[in-house]
């Protein structure tokens, strides 16, 4: 079994503690009200986007999200949010040292031996959601859990599904598929985008992301027979059947749609092994990025 595959099957377990011990931290994150910025690179990114579409439609304050490279300085926030797996990143430690004396900072990380103890004022550490593999599962969904939960919206459903999607079986046709369309609404936008970003990593797939009215805007042009367009969430009207009508496979998400990420994890995998890839060594791509001075 691959560190990344072993490591999607916790998740569950993972998903259930970070609930447990959201409360802890209410103190040192974001607070109802605050204007708050959630950073992040690469899965954190997409992470960050899916929690800032919560918070803000939960009525917990205006909440951006934005790649760590490319936050806004200009624009003043009580609180940036940062996540981080590895605490290493160069492009998240570089902003939470512009940020330190000016705004409080919060990440969330796994590995409490690394540069970002010091670097952000407050830490929350799920070390028990650290990884070996290079491609990213269970500490993402685990600090969305707990982000959820601090927001009141976590559900036992979430962890029950993703057992359940842990357990089913993924159709051979579904595999064998060329090119892989994932879509969002609201806080699933983020998911979509990681899905597609698993793909990508674990098995060189052809993927693409996109919201879900978007996709009828052109990208419904590339799909046919031998493609699969993947809703994570409740989809649009009308669309799957305007999906089916090209020939591709459309596959409508109906398990919370953290546990519908989980599954798609499960695809990635499997797509690597029918294609005779190692997805613990993704081509060109290590745990951390750490640019040289």
């Amino acid at each position: 079994m691959t560190h990344v595959e072993d490591e999607l099957k916790s998740q569950p377990e993972c998903w259930t503690r970070a609930a447990s011990e959201a409360a802890g931290y209410r103190d040192v994150l974001p607070a109802p009200g605050e204007r708050v910025a959630i950073v992040g690179c690469g899965t954190s990114y997409f992470m960050a986007q899916a929690v800032a579409a919560l918070r803000e439609g939960a009525g917990q304050g205006e909440t951006d999200a934005f790649a760590a490279s490319e936050f806004p300085y200009g624009r003043p926030y009580d609180r940036v949010l940062a996540l981080t797996r590895s605490g290493t990143t160069t492009e998240v430690l570089e902003l939470l040292g512009q940020l330190k004396g000016r705004t409080r900072t919060t990440a969330i990380t796994a590995d409490p031996h690394t540069p970002v103890m010091t670097a952000a004022d407050d830490i929350v550490v799920l070390d028990f959601a650290d990884e070996r593999s290079v491609v990213q599962t269970r500490f993402a969904t685990t600090a969305v859990t707990l982000l959820r939960a601090h927001l009141g919206l976590h559900t036992d459903t979430a962890v029950a599904d993703a057992r359940t999607a842990l357990a089913a079986e993924l159709p051979q046709q579904l595999v064998a598929c060329t090119q892989f369309t994932f879509l969002g609404r609201g806080w699933t936008v983020g998911l979509a985008n990681e899905a597609g970003l698993k793909m990508r990593e674990a098995s060189l797939s052809w993927t693409e992301a996109y919201p879900a009215m978007e996709y009828r805007h052109g990208p419904i042009s590339i799909t046919t027979h031998g493609t699969a367009t993947w809703m994570l969430g409740e989809a649009p009207e009308g669309l799957a059947q305007q999906v089916r009508a090209t020939g591709g496979l459309w596959i409508e998400g109906g398990l919370d749609p953290l546990a519908e990420l989980v599954h798609a994890q499960r695809l990635a995998v499997a797509v690597a092994a029918h294609r005779d890839l190692d997805p613990d060594r993704p081509r060109h791509l290590t745990r951390s990025v750490i640019l040289a001075p």
